[in-house]
């Protein structure tokens, strides 16, 4: 009979709430990851070009460019943590407007 129960039906609730943390934080992590990458690439690129070649002149706005983008990543990446952390998330849901209790409108008709 082991053979036709479930999957997972032996699991307790605490394995299953580890489970789904593991993954939300491995999921967190790629999601950092390759916002990293994304947005520092091409700073490293742009150092790369311009120590390595003497082809490639690129401007002054090139190189701030590239600085907003490395630096945007330092500015979200404490907003990707802050929003997978279950209170944060609830109080910034919270402060939306359109999702506070909304009720559907009734409709009546005029006789």
């Amino acid at each position: 009979m082991a053979g036709h129960s479930v999957p997972g039906a032996g699991l307790n609730t605490a394995q299953i709430q580890t489970n789904k943390m593991q993954s939300k934080i491995i999921k967190t992590m790629i999601l950092v990851s390759l916002l990293y990458v994304a947005l520092w690439s091409p700073g490293y690129i742009h150092n790369l070009l311009m120590n390595v070649s003497t082809i490639f002149v690129v401007g002054d706005a090139a190189f701030y460019t590239v600085m907003v983008l490395g630096y945007l990543y330092n500015c979200i990446n404490p907003f990707i943590y802050a929003t997978n952390f279950d209170p944060v998330n609830r109080v910034l849901v919270s402060l939306i407007p359109w999702k506070k209790n909304a009720q559907p409108l009734q409709s009546f008709e005029m006789s």
